[in-house]
């Protein structure tokens, strides 16, 4: 929210962005609260497109027509709009409505491509983006009104951070059908409709696929292969488009792999990270087996969170989990769920004493010792890593 407020009342279009239920339509709440507290005579128009009291606003001609019609002509506009990408050429109402200096625009939506292209162009600069993700775990911990313990680490790599949580017991058979419903909800209304999808066993699959190989690095050729070994017999060029679809809907993150040497990215072979874990793990299951790759998810997902830009290092053979960096800062980073063999401790630690230049570099592990560093590279449990304890 401190992100939003000095934009108040300016003429730039506020667009909050995320995966379903992340929490975007609370801070167009909370929003429209701190307005009436400073204003309160401004007249607010909100619009739904989840609600069906707002299904007549279909195109670009409906939602301004009914911005117009709702306008005070003597105070301020503010004009919110949920999930706005559910309006057929919204850009083209949001350029005319901005030409009215009274009003102030505020929109959410669950579509990466929201901003992209010409849609940018026509709005000409004239936005920011906000991306919303799923609650950090000191968010989590302040929503569930818990404390920092082992349990409490554990319900949220197997749960997630969804906001409605909250509200209902925090039991699996309780929480995972929550989460496939808006799973469901994500793959028929935000991929399999708008991208009229019609394989949809095939994507399903793939969605599988991914699940079970969190931090594994593939491209779309190896996964076509591999999904052939399996009688699925798919092209890579559609392997690719699919996935897209799932990283448009912010179901997963694609991320890239950085040449630390070269300093270039690699056009193929990517990672591949769920936005929310509880989501992952009611489709696939929380397994004792899996708990390394969903640490790995669960620093990834704190990164970005935190405003970082985060690739995968490849140094030679050597492969480095993270290099995040924020502001021309960087921080390189590998996760290991346990630092007990000797074998571990020198391939983590190893790799990143590879790397020749003086940024902070760090070993994050589920282990609880904290001592000294091992060449400068600290040993940090996951905990102290999420509570921003380094």
């Amino acid at each position: 929210m401190d992100k939003v407020e000095p934009f108040i009342g300016k003429s730039l279009i506020k667009v909050f962005t995320g995966q379903r239920r992340v929490g975007k339509s609370h801070l167009l709440f909370q929003l429209m609260a701190i307005i009436k507290e400073k204003d309160s005579e401004s007249n607010i128009i909100y619009i739904n497109k989840e609600d069906l009291a707002f299904r007549a606003i279909k195109n670009a001609s409906d939602l301004n027509n009914y911005v117009l019609e709702n306008l005070s002509e003597t105070e301020k506009n503010y004009v919110f709009i949920d999930e706005i990408q559910e309006i057929e050429h919204f850009e083209d109402a949001l350029r005319s409505l901005l030409l009215n200096n009274s009003i102030d625009l505020y929109c959410t939506g669950s579509n990466a491509e929201l901003l992209s292209g010409d849609i940018a162009g026509r709005l000409s600069g004239r936005f920011i983006e906000i991306q919303v993700y799923s609650l950090t775990y000191t968010e989590f911990l302040t929503f569930q009104q818990i404390g920092d313990t082992d349990e409490s680490l554990q319900k949220y790599m197997k749960y997630g951070g969804l906001p409605y949580l909250k509200h209902i017991a925090l039991e699996d058979n309780v929480v995972f059908e929550y989460l496939k419903n808006i799973y469901s909800t994500i793959v028929f209304r935000d991929i399999i409709n708008r991208y009229a999808v019609r394989n949809t066993p095939f994507l399903e699959q793939l969605i599988f696929f991914l699940a079970s190989n969190i931090g594994s690095i593939f491209s779309a050729k190896k996964i076509s292969d591999f999904l052939k070994s399996q009688k699925t017999n798919i092209a890579p060029n559609q392997v690719q488009i699919y996935v897209q679809h799932l990283a448009s809907a912010f179901l997963i993150h694609q991320v890239k792999r950085y040449d630390v040497e070269g300093k270039r990215l690699f056009e193929i072979g990517e990672k591949y990270y769920f936005e929310n874990l509880g989501i992952r793990n009611a489709l696939w299951g929380y397994r004792p087996q899996d708990i390394g790759k969903i640490m790995e998810n669960v620093v990834y997902n704190h990164l970005v969170a935190h405003n970082y830009t985060v690739n995968v290092g490849i140094l030679g053979a050597n492969e480095i989990d993270f290099i995040a960096e924020k502001n021309g800062e960087k921080v390189y980073i590998q996760v290991a769920l346990s630092l007990l063999e000797e074998k571990t401790i020198q391939r983590e630690f190893g790799n990143l004493q590879k790397i020749k230049d003086n940024y902070p570099k760090m070993v994050i592990t589920m282990d609880t010792f904290s001592g000294n560093t091992i060449g400068g590279i600290a040993a940090i449990d996951l905990k102290s890593f999420l509570t921003n304890r380094w």
